[in-house]
């Protein structure tokens, strides 16, 4: 698949092994020459990619209490992994949010893409999606307990800005932002395109 990354992605040379092959997680290790001329073998871990969407709805926005088995309720936006075989981040998200909210949309935007650890060649995408067409009861994974609230372009602000769990993904995007209006004038990520 076709993907947007960061200029500075830290991704595992095509050199590298796969020594390990995780349900979530693999390991790869690669022989990486040093600067004093020897060789040490360096690894990285690789992960699917996973989206969130800043879904507006009536002029709030929605956010979910996620609950898994392995741990407590933890704030985010609808989204989650990119399953194999997934055309594009957009048809992922776009899954993602019709399972989790029920909810399709008109418009998305890729607003940004994030590598959080550069140990690993995981990365994460936030759209924005706006202009409901659908909506149907949400169908959730047996591995989640979602509970979907609407909130105030200021409520989700403030919870942001307070790194309230997995929100803390947009706090980039909020430091400079006064408006779902100005949400929406945000332009479309530009980063390097790779096939991965």
């Amino acid at each position: 698949m076709k993907k947007l990354i960061p200029q500075d992605a830290a991704l595992i040379p095509d050199n590298a092994e796969c020594v390990f092959k995780g349900k979530i997680f693999d390991v790869y290790q690669w022989p990486q020459v040093l600067y004093d001329g020897s060789t040490a073998t360096f690894e990285r871990l690789k992960r699917p990619d996973a989206t969130d969407v800043i879904c507006i709805v009536n002029d709030k926005i929605l956010i979910i209490t996620d609950e898994q088995p392995d741990r407590g309720p933890l704030e985010a936006f609808p989204g989650g992994r990119v399953d194999p075989g997934e055309v594009s981040m957009t048809a992922s998200a776009q899954r993602e949010v019709l399972e989790e909210v029920g909810y399709s949309f008109k418009n998305w935007r890729l607003l940004q893409v994030g590598q959080p650890f550069k140990k690993i060649e995981w990365f994460s995408y936030l759209f924005i999606a706006w202009d409901v067409t659908g909506q149907q009861a949400p169908h959730n994974d047996a591995g989640e307990r979602i509970t979907i609230k609407e909130v105030s372009f200021e409520e989700l602000k403030q919870l942001v800005l307070a790194r309230t769990d997995y929100l803390d993904v947009a706090e980039d995007l909020f430091k400079n932002t006064n408006s779902i209006d100005e949400l929406l004038k945000l332009p479309e990520y530009e980063g390097v395109e790779v096939d991965r």
